[in-house]
């Protein structure tokens, strides 16, 4: 698939970007809880994913030609939520729902419940094994539909995303990419003082995987680097996206407490400011 890296296109995806981001603000403060910080990491890929690369239509969310997406990192919601919201899958106004009582819009994800969800997730570790499964079911269909899973940096210090990895690359899956959303960062702490990672890279690569790394927050190097897949053919394809938690707000950005803290008042209406300082897309 070859994308078009304009100006303009990466303007809109930017805008996009900054009004998800500010969508999502505004939903968690009005439900008091939330995970803003790896939101706010996860924003620029899932706009640049859903705006440029997945093969979705929302009028028709069980196509069985789609490409399949599954945030693993299922406590980043919000970020999937307001994504969907805006790419077409159910109102914008839904949103304002979140977490409230008798609401499909749950702290995670729910497919039986939430169109464009593709598989419950919060339970972390879980997302891959699920994304291999579809891959491994499109090779066999024959299907030319793709695999695409993020997950969390520290959501690898769980052992079966290894186990799933071993498997994907044992069956040649080249038309599963996961995205590591490389934060730095985890509930409670730097995910280097919980539990080493590094050197990622050659992790994937020794447990048969082709490995790119990229700045996750800049778009038109997002789209070269999915412009590329599959990057060896019989190879699964990690993407390891360098992320800041908190992106976008400057007092939220690479602070352990934001992995789940909710802003008081008069940290929304900053928030709001340093986001609206940057533009966003018209509602």
């Amino acid at each position: 698939m070859s994308t078009v890296t304009s100006p303009k296109k990466i303007d809109k995806l930017q805008t996009m970007a900054t009004a998800i981001r500010r969508r999502d603000l505004e939903m968690i403060y009005g439900a008091k809880l939330g995970h803003i910080g790896g939101d706010f990491s996860v924003t620029d890929i899932l706009v640049t994913l859903y705006f440029s690369v997945l093969r979705v239509d929302p009028t028709r969310p069980d196509d069985p030609e789609r490409d399949r997406f599954i945030l693993s990192k299922g406590h980043s919601a919000g970020a999937l939520y307001t994504t969907l919201a805006h790419i077409g899958f159910f109102p914008l106004a839904e949103l304002a729902t979140f977490a409230q009582p008798l609401s499909r819009l749950n702290g995670h994800p729910n497919r039986v419940k939430v169109p464009g969800v593709e598989t419950n997730t919060g339970p972390l570790g879980h997302g891959l094994p699920v994304a291999v499964g579809c891959a491994i079911g499109a090779k066999m269909d024959g299907a030319s539909w793709r695999t695409f899973v993020i997950t969390g940096d520290g959501e690898l210090q769980e052992g079966s995303n290894w186990e799933a990895a071993m498997s994907a690359a044992h069956y040649k899956l080249d038309n599963l990419t996961v995205i590591v959303d490389r934060n730095g960062l985890q509930q409670g702490d730097f995910t280097e003082r919980t539990m080493h990672l590094d050197p990622l890279a050659d992790k994937w690569r020794a447990f048969g995987w082709a490995v790119h790394e990229v700045n996750g927050h800049d778009h038109a190097a997002l789209l070269h680097i999915f412009d590329q897949l599959p990057f060896e053919w019989g190879k699964p394809n990690c993407i390891i996206a360098h992320t800041h938690k908190g992106q976008g707000v400057s007092f939220m950005r690479d602070r352990p407490a934001w992995h789940h803290k909710v802003p008081d008042a008069d940290e929304y209406t900053r928030a709001l400011q340093e986001l609206d300082a940057g533009g966003h897309a018209d509602d």
